[in-house]
């Protein structure tokens, strides 16, 4: 039942042309497209009433109400059709937002190492957060942090001081996604918020701590690409807290706590999935380099994740 966050309209339409004459000339897509008219035509608070109706959530901004409504109306003509299967979807979302070393202004010389390791464990079926990780992480070249950076994260240098270094973490991380049974009895996906958590932040520090890049990191979702896809907004409105602001939510917890951040993005993702958004992953690092992953390959779950070998 979910709807497909694509990397963009013209790689659909020009790819799906053929198969979009066949696919769609059931008479129940013409139902589809009769109401969606039908709901683009409806003020917010006849939008907020209906949706209050079907016992579905009336919180954001007009254009998030129509969409939550138009994939409801969708999915029960659907449902109708023939019974949607919901075996081949994650079982797991894994989200991650890492916390890193940072000064202001961020020179161009800087080295940004990570100081902070969340992972929030999202249950797909449940559409509840199941379990959270964390650790903080001893940075090595920079091992005293900036004014700036304790005053932006909340992370002190005492904390620091008294944690593992990041191949010890990666490796509790390891071990705790295993006792998970992730990518062996459940399927399951990263996610992250943006690009810059796995391409640059996990990329540098690895290399840092002379690891290879870890294979179930090597694949993730970009929660900001899909949800500008999914609701039709530009880039600049994909940033956290506006996310958040549209989809009618306020930030819970301490901005830029690793943690606190990955629970509110995991809202996001919760608030996605009941809108009708099928999470795909969308992007992936291949020989160091930061990728694009169409939207038309097959959804593949991450492997089950091992320590990675150190490197000279």
């Amino acid at each position: 039942g979910r709807q497909h966050c694509r990397i963009s309209d013209q790689e659909t339409n020009g790819k799906n042309s053929t198969a979009s004459s066949n696919d769609f000339s059931d008479p129940v897509y013409k139902e589809i497209a009769i109401t969606n008219g039908y709901i683009n035509r409806m003020t917010r608070d006849e939008l907020r009433s209906k949706l209050a109706e079907f016992k579905l959530e009336t919180r954001g901004v007009k254009d998030v109400l129509k969409k939550r409504l138009k994939n409801y109306y969708k999915k029960q003509k659907l449902m109708q059709k023939e019974p949607i299967n919901g075996d081949s979807y994650y079982d797991y979302i894994c989200v991650v937002d890492f916390e890193a070393t940072c000064e202001e202004g961020n020179p161009p010389e800087f080295i940004h190492e990570i100081i902070e390791f969340p992972i929030v464990l999202l249950n797909t079926r449940t559409l509840e957060i199941e379990d959270t990780f964390q650790q903080y992480v001893k940075p090595e070249i920079n091992p005293k942090l900036s004014n700036f950076c304790i005053s932006l994260t909340g992370i002190t240098q005492d904390i620091v001081d008294k944690a593992d270094t990041f191949p010890q973490v990666l490796q509790n991380v390891i071990e705790w996604m295993r006792q998970r049974e992730l990518g062996t009895k459940y399927s399951y996906s990263m996610l992250t918020d943006g690009s810059w958590d796995m391409s640059k932040f996990l990329n540098i520090q690895c290399r840092i701590s002379h690891i290879k890049y870890p294979s179930f990191a090597k694949k993730w979702i970009n929660i900001r690409k899909s949800y500008g896809n999914f609701y039709k907004v530009p880039r600049n409105q994909t940033k956290l807290t506006i996310m958040l602001e549209k989809l009618g939510m306020n930030y819970d917890g301490r901005p830029h706590s690793g943690l606190d951040d990955s629970k509110n993005i995991a809202r996001i993702a919760i608030r996605m999935l009941q809108d009708g958004c099928e999470l795909r992953v969308n992007e992936r690092m291949h020989a160091g380099q930061l990728m694009t992953v169409s939207s038309s390959a097959p959804l593949e779950g991450a492997p089950a994740p091992q320590m990675p070998r150190y490197r000279n």
